[in-house]
């Protein structure tokens, strides 16, 4: 029976190719499921055999912790020279798009204040 070894939501690419390319290396069977066309279910990547999941497991488990590590070595790369994206190289890049989200903010908790205030009467 087959089991789910990663559901795609948010996967980037190069992460799903990376776990192709292990399983492949590993002589793991798998096989994909894609995307469903309303976006409700986002695909996932299964093995053929139940049997393999330990073993595929530890491989993604030793796969995540390298790759969180690279992760986290680029973004300390990152902010010594000073590339890391800021709040202001964000706000330069999209302002409306700050600007919205900060709207939506004062509207929620308007929404959440608003029974306290009108109790208050």
């Amino acid at each position: 029976m087959a089991k789910l070894l990663l559901n795609l939501r948010n996967v980037p690419d190069d992460e799903a190719d990376d776990v192709r390319t292990m399983l492949d290396a590993h002589s793991i069977d798998f096989y994909e499921t894609r995307p469903s066309r309303w976006g409700i279910s986002h695909g996932g990547i299964w093995l053929s055999d139940a049997g393999d999941h330990p073993r595929a497991q530890a491989l993604m488990d030793e796969y995540q912790a390298s790759r969180r590590e690279r992760a986290r070595a680029e973004r300390e790369q990152q902010l010594r020279d000073g590339s890391a994206e800021t709040f202001t190289d964000t706000m330069r890049r999209d302002p409306m798009r700050v600007v919205l989200s900060v709207l939506a903010i004062a509207f929620m908790l308007g929404l959440l204040a608003l029974p306290a205030w009108l109790l208050r009467s």
